[in-house]
């Protein structure tokens, strides 16, 4: 890579940061705090503001799998911008909701709106920019997503407290908008071919696996695997996740348990980074990935015997943290290593839309299982994530795809 690519494309990086916080922040972190405001403030039950959260999530899903489609089509540039309007009109939509459907009609724009600032447009910003670094800076940017919770979780809470739902929402999406507005025209509109530059590294090394091209790719074994492990390990952080506070607050108080999260996200940054350095080019990816969930299955193992021990929940849940953004950032990486650079950003899409359809319904999954037996949480998200793990490892008894496919 050039002094120039490298110069512009760590800047595009940093647009990329500043999406995601966004994206995670509006979209991500947001229906949760969106939930209560809508319970407390309108009276609705639990049931109806969890099933719109879900609705949500489903709803960016399917604008997911149509990304690549869009992005050919309007541009990485105006689909960020609409991305932006849409999260910004969906936010206020949940805020002026006066009646269900009207929620639930408001859950299609903050949708979308999720999808286009999401883990696939992330990846489909950065990696224009890089190959043989794209570890690195896929880390640095989706690192963007834990600031943004960290950040805008708190800031929504105390908006809504200060100003209101609805003038939170115009504030935060306003912001929003002209944030992500300014940058896309700025760096997201441009790629190293129309700059006339060169990419770092024109392919992984030449002994690099790749996999079958579009019209094969759901009968491909070691696709259909990747994506099942996604989806189940996505589907137990989000379900341990949504109620992890709420478990840990009878043994470190509702503070402490909030300062855990804290640290669970700050864990998830410094995974980031760390799988970042480990990752050198020809390592296997799929390893990393078991290894990184058998990380978080020992956090919640310790979780489920911590009992009411504070010095062994919080290591549980820093291990658990430490694997919690590194689950979003390396199945693109795994793309990237066995697929065609062509199919790179359609089998992104597909790995994350179908993990988003699955783990929309965590909370309500796990909510189930607390009502029985609180602890069976940790279990159950232990259970899912060892499965994973062998998934993917199950790609190597295979052989993994056969080398020397251009």
């Amino acid at each position: 890579m050039n002094n120039a690519t490298d110069r512009f494309g760590w800047r595009v990086v940093g647009a990329a940061f500043v999406v995601a916080a966004f994206g995670w922040g509006m979209g991500f972190y947001g229906p949760p705090v969106f939930l209560h405001a809508v319970e407390t403030g309108r009276g609705w039950p639990a049931w109806l503001a969890s099933a719109a959260v879900t609705a949500h999530f489903l709803a960016g899903a399917a604008v997911v799998a149509l990304l690549p489609r869009l992005y050919r089509r309007f541009g990485i540039a105006s689909v960020t911008r609409a991305g932006a309007v849409s999260a910004a009109l969906g936010a206020l939509g949940w805020a002026l909701a006066a009646e269900p459907w009207q929620l639930f009609l408001a859950t299609l724009p903050s949708g979308a709106g999720w999808a286009a600032t999401g883990a696939a447009a992330i990846n489909a910003i950065v990696s224009p920019w890089f190959v043989r670094r794209r570890p690195a800076a896929l880390a640095a940017a989706f690192n963007g997503a834990s600031v943004g919770g960290v950040v805008l979780s708190p800031l929504w809470v105390a908006l809504i407290g200060w100003v209101g739902f609805g003038w939170a929402a115009a504030l935060v999406g306003g912001t929003m908008v002209a944030t992500l507005w300014w940058l896309a025209g700025r760096y997201l509109g441009r790629t190293p071919a129309g700059m006339g530059l060169a990419v770092d590294g024109a392919a992984e090394p030449a002994a690099r696996p790749v996999a079958e091209a579009a019209p094969r790719l759901w009968s491909d074994r070691r696709f259909r695997l990747l994506v099942a492990a996604n989806a189940l390990g996505l589907f137990a952080q989000i379900g341990l996740v949504a109620h992890l506070v709420a478990l840990l607050a009878p043994a470190l108080g509702a503070q402490g348990a909030g300062l855990a999260m804290g640290l669970a996200t700050a864990c998830a940054i410094a995974g980031r980074f760390a799988m970042a350095r480990l990752l050198v080019p020809g390592a296997d990816r799929r390893r990393a990935a078991a290894a990184n969930y058998g990380v978080q299955v020992l956090g919640s193992v310790l979780l489920l015997a911590a009992g009411d021990a504070p010095a062994l929940l919080l290591l549980g849940v820093a291990l658990f943290g430490f694997g919690l953004g590194n689950a979003v950032s390396l199945p693109p990486l795994i793309v990237q290593q066995e697929f065609r650079e062509a199919e790179v950003a359609r089998v992104v899409a597909l790995v994350v839309a179908t993990g988003q359809a699955t783990y929309a319904f965590a909370p309500a999954g796990f909510g189930l299982l607390r009502a029985g037996d609180a602890p069976m949480l940790f279990l159950a998200a232990a259970v899912l994530q060892t499965t994973a793990a062998l998934l993917l490892l199950r790609r190597r008894e295979l052989g993994g795809p056969s080398p020397g496919r251009p």
